[in-house]
């Protein structure tokens, strides 16, 4: 028999009846037992997070299928057949951790992947492009998708006010309200790394880089009456067909492309390679094949393993770098900041959150440091041991050059907005712009009609039609819309 103890080891005789003083009086403060369960119990949650709350994750292997190395020597890549065990974690972004898995919303495709030279986390969504270009709005762009401070109920006021007032959400709102804004589950849709991100092989040439997941299982979305339905009857519908798939063994699989820009291509591009709210034309810069990404085994406790997994774009290894993305450059920053107030200083050293590789460090200390704390080594750096931590050369990034002025610039001007999403909206067929159209009208219907004709002059700009038609459906007439 396992003996049930308290948190210092000490056995528990009695776990079902509290230390009183006789068998009616009141409980005793010495009761330790008791006040260590409920003070742990009142402290088992932490946080939520501010995005992305509500989430499921599994842990798999990268294998590399295809020869890469002339773009990266990052250690994942360095042969083929080469496998990286990984952990991945999906998520709705606006709901709270009790929300509905089948909002209408992005979906957070986050990747953490173990390599022999440390964590690279890949943090992107499933769809390739954002609301917003410049991390300075990101705050109040989650604002609007969050509460109203007043009623404290979901607005599309202040949802298409924000819009409505942003032209470069277009690309993504149009994507948010197409069959693709509800995804049938998480095995069922693609993943994008979003961000332009940066490959150096072994000579030192950088080149840009997006990366694709793109779902084995094929593309599957629901229809609005289903999402609503299973709101409401399963909530927590996508966490249980990824989870029970997995443990069917129906290992969900997806194909990992990369898409390659050069640095002198980027500098003739008709738009910025490195603005969130484009893709880049798959014409121009065709999907390279990587390898393939499988998830195969289910977190055996989801506290530990899900919800204190933390990912960082700023997890990075020799090989693989950042970009000027101005959104991946206030993320670099932000989400590793969220962690350290989240789960603590020393989130890293977590198990889901660990490298699989020996960690030498000078940082010390912190709350919850559950490991030796480095023991007597030196907590300083330089210094005189020779077997303490030391930099390495070899491992410095190649220079990015840099130039101009420090300035608050302008993102919005000269900038087009509206092509690529009039050209998303002509890609689709007859039925998906219908959803499409009958979607945003019903999410608008609410809204004030001045909001509503500011946006739809936007879905104008990007083609006539689908601001023509939205008008109509709001039943406004187009003339004024225009």
């Amino acid at each position: 028999m396992t003996i049930l103890t308290t948190a210092t080891g000490a056995p528990v005789a009695d776990n079902q009846n509290s230390r009183t003083a006789g068998a009616r009086g009141p409980v005793l403060l010495e009761d330790f037992h008791l006040l260590e369960k409920l003070q742990h119990f009142n402290r088992e949650r932490i946080p939520e997070r501010v995005v992305h709350a509500k989430g499921s994750g599994a842990y798999g292997v990268l294998e590399v299928t295809h020869d890469i190395t002339q773009y990266t020597c990052a250690s994942p890549f360095a042969q083929i057949g080469k496998k990286t065990e990984m952990f991945a974690r999906f998520s709705t972004v606006g709901g709270e951790k009790g929300s509905a898995d089948t909002d209408r919303d992005p979906r957070g495709f986050a990747l953490k992947f173990y390599t022999e030279q440390g964590n690279w986390d890949l943090v992107g969504n499933n769809t390739p492009v954002f609301f917003l270009r410049d991390g300075i709005k990101f705050p109040d762009f989650i604002h609007t998708q969050k509460r109203d401070p007043k009623t404290n109920l979901k607005s599309p006021t202040m949802m298409f006010d924000f819009w409505s007032q942003s032209p470069e959400s277009l690309h993504q709102v149009t994507t948010l309200f197409s069959d693709r804004g509800l995804p049938d589950g998480y095995r069922h849709m693609h993943g994008f790394g979003s961000h332009t991100y940066s490959l150096i092989n072994a000579s030192g040439e950088r080149v840009w880089v997006k990366w694709h997941f793109l779902t084995l299982q094929g593309i599957r979305n629901l229809a609005p009456a289903d999402a609503a339905r299973i709101a409401g009857t399963d909530p927590d519908y996508a966490q249980r067909d990824l989870f029970n798939a997995i443990e069917n063994g129906d290992f969900p699989r997806w194909r990992v492309c990369i898409q390659v820009m050069t640095e002198a291509q980027a500098t003739q591009t008709p738009f910025n390679p490195f603005d969130l709210t484009k893709v880049w034309p798959h014409g121009d810069f065709p999907l390279i094949d990587v390898g393939t990404m499988t998830l195969n085994r289910n977190p055996q406790n989801y506290f530990a393993e899900v919800e204190q997994a933390a990912f960082s774009p700023s997890a990075i290894i020799p090989g693989l770098g950042f970009s000027p993305d101005k959104m991946l450059q206030a993320r670099l920053f932000a989400y590793h900041d969220a962690h350290l107030y989240r789960v603590g200083t020393n989130y890293q050293a977590l198990p889901v959150n660990r490298a699989h590789v020996p960690v030498n460090t000078y940082q010390r200390d912190g709350s919850m440091r559950f490991d030796g704390n480095f023991g007597g080594e030196p907590n300083y750096e330089p210094n005189r041991y020779a077997q303490a931590p030391k930099q390495d050369p070899r491992f410095a990034e190649t220079p990015l050059a840099v130039d101009g002025y420090a300035d608050r610039f302008d993102h919005r001007a000269g900038n087009d907005d509206y092509t690529q999403a009039g050209d998303l909206f002509r890609l689709m067929s007859d039925d998906q712009q219908t959803l499409l159209i009958n979607n945003l009208v019903g999410a608008m219907g609410s809204v004030p009609q001045d909001i509503q004709l500011r946006q739809i002059e936007h879905f104008r700009r990007a083609d006539p039609r689908y601001g023509d038609r939205i008008a109509e459906g709001l039943g406004l007439k187009t003339s004024v819309a225009a």
